[in-house]
């Protein structure tokens, strides 16, 4: 029995794309067209574009090789891809946390000149705002920053953080409030710059 053309996948939830990928392997390409943007979005803000392109065709690669681990109970694979983008992400721990250390130090960021500014405009305030925040960042151990990160730019839910990184949610929320109280030691208790995490329910 064949499943349904590739033209009725804009329809199926990400679960059901993940399972019929199994016999047909052109559907998963549903899920790039869906999240591919959104995950090269984050990586370039962590990283830049030049690293975001490769984080993303590898995280979109991996997950095509493990999807018949996917779990079905999940319609939404959202968090799925960015746990696999969060982990290609860590391994470059070095590299953002240099980049972060730099703008602090100089006020430069490193990452706009390839395209992947932390904010949307490159103003004098912005610069002088995001160094201290960039210092903050750097200073966060890698867990929390990863954390506060998806929560706060890729706006993930607590619970779809807890699935991204296969974590309690407690676990999350520990996380996030630890990162957010040092964000807001760092600035001075400032709150212009404080990386807004409030939920998204």
């Amino acid at each position: 029995m064949s499943g349904p053309p590739p033209s009725t996948a804009p329809t199926m939830d990400d679960a059901e794309i993940v399972a019929q990928s199994l016999e047909k392997p052109e559907l998963f390409a549903t899920l790039y067209d869906r999240y591919a943007p959104d995950v090269h979005r984050y990586a370039s803000r962590r990283l830049g574009d030049a690293a975001a392109d490769d984080i993303t065709s590898d995280t979109f690669l991996i997950a095509f090789r493990i999807r018949s681990r996917y779990d079905h109970n999940r319609a939404n694979a959202r968090p799925w891809l960015y746990g696999i983008a969060g982990n290609l992400i860590g391994k470059q721990r070095r590299a953002e946390v240099r980049a972060l250390r730099a703008l602090a130090r100089t006020g430069h960021d490193p990452l706009a000149a390839s395209g992947g500014p932390f904010w949307l405009e490159d103003t004098d305030s912005r610069i002088a705002a995001q160094a201290p925040l960039a210092g903050a960042l750097a200073g966060l151990s890698a867990p929390d920053r990863h954390v506060l990160l998806l929560v706060a730019w890729a706006e993930l839910t607590y619970q779809e953080v807890a699935e991204a990184l296969d974590i309690p949610v407690g676990t999350v929320r520990s996380r996030l409030n630890r990162a957010r109280r040092k964000v807001r030691t760092a600035l001075g208790a400032d709150p212009t710059f404080v990386i807004d995490t409030a939920e998204v329910a």
